[in-house]
C-alpha cells in the first residue's frame, strides 16, 4: 500500500510522550523520517526503539522547546541534516494543575499552562516556519483544541491554554496559506490511555471523558496517530485553518 509520508520529514516535540510517541509510530509507519525532542532521554529512546524495531527511521535530540536558541539550532540541524522540515507538531507538557476549582487556585498555577502552551508553540512555529517558507510547503499541527467545561472536572489553566494555541492557529493559517503551508488542530476531548495510573481519580476521569462521547468510546492514542499521519499529509492536502474533531462526539461541532 502506498504510504501517506513517504519522503516526509517529521519533527515532534514532546516525542517521548503518550501523543507524541503515538504521533511518532504512525509517522514512521507511513514512511516520514522521525525527529524526537524531549528533554527525557528515558522515553525518547523508548520511541524511538519502537520506531527502528519496526522498520522506521528515526533521530532524537535532548531540547527544551521553551528556548529560542535551542529550538532554532535544532530546526536548522534538522533541515541540513534531511534537506527539508515538512511537519512540525509541538506536544510537550505545559506544567498545567488540574483537580483544583479556580476560586482556589493560585494565580501562577493557572497561568503557568497558558504562558509555556504561548510560548513553545510559538518558538517551534516560527522555526519551523523560517524552512517551510523558502521550500513554500509544509504543515504545523497542533494537539489539543477546545472544548465546554465539563461540570465536576478541575482543569485549571488547560483550557485557556488551548484557546490561546487555537488562537496562534487561526493567525498562523492565515499567515503562512500563501506559501503553501498548511495548519490544523487535533481536537480531542481527552485520551483515557494518557492519564497517569497514579494519578488520583484517574478512573472516573476515564469513565467522564467516555460517558461524554456519542459514539460510547473515547480516543485511543492509535486513533490520534492515524488521523495526525492523514492531516500531515498530501490527502489532507486542502484542510488549513480547521480542526479536526477526533473527540468520538464529545465535543460539537458549530
Amino acid at each position: 500500500m502506498e504510504q501517506l509520508l513517504s519522503g516526509k520529514n517529521a519533527v515532534i516535540y514532546g516525542g517521548g510522550g503518550g501523543i507524541g510517541g503515538a504521533v511518532a509510530q504512525a509517522f514512521a509507519r507511513e514512511g516520514a523520517r522521525v525527529f524526537l525532542a524531549g528533554r527525557t532521554p528515558e522515553p525518547l529512546e523508548a520511541v524511538a526503539d519502537r520506531i527502528r524495531h519496526a522498520g522506521g527511521t528515526v533521530d532524537t535530540a535532548l531540547l527544551d522547546a521553551t528556548n529560542e536558541r535551542a529550538v532554532r539550532e535544532h530546526a536548522d540541524d534538522v533541515a541540513a541534516a534531511a534537506g527539508s522540515i515538512d511537519i512540525s507538531m509541538n506536544v510537550i507538557q505545559h506544567g498545567d494543575v488540574q483537580g483544583t476549582p479556580m476560586a482556589e487556585m493560585s494565580v501562577a498555577d493557572y497561568l503557568r499552562p497558558v504562558a509555556t502552551a504561548v510560548q513553545t508553540f510559538f518558538l517551534t512555529s516560527q522555526a519551523a516556519a523560517t524552512h517551510m517558507m523558502r521550500q513554500r510547503s509544509g504543515v504545523i499541527l497542533v494537539f489539543g483544541g477546545s472544548g465546554d467545561p465539563v461540570p465536576g472536572l478541575y482543569l485549571g489553566g488547560l483550557q485557556a491554554a488551548f484557546e490561546a494555541m487555537e488562537s496562534m492557529r487561526r493567525q498562523l493559517s492565515s499567515e503562512l496559506g500563501g506559501y503553501g503551508i498548511r495548519v490544523v488542530t487535533l481536537r480531542s476531548g481527552g485520551v483515557p490511555e494518557t492519564l497517569p495510573e497514579n494519578m488520583e481519580g484517574a478512573g472516573e476521569i476515564a469513565d467522564a471523558m467516555i460517558r461524554s462521547t456519542m459514539l460510547g468510546r473515547a480516543a485511543t492514542l492509535e486513533d490520534v496517530g492515524y488521523a495526525a499521519a492523514f492531516a500531515a499529509s498530501d490527502r489532507a492536502a486542502t484542510m488549513t485553518a480547521a480542526t479536526l474533531n477526533i473527540s468520538a462526539g464529545a465535543l460539537i461541532d458549530r
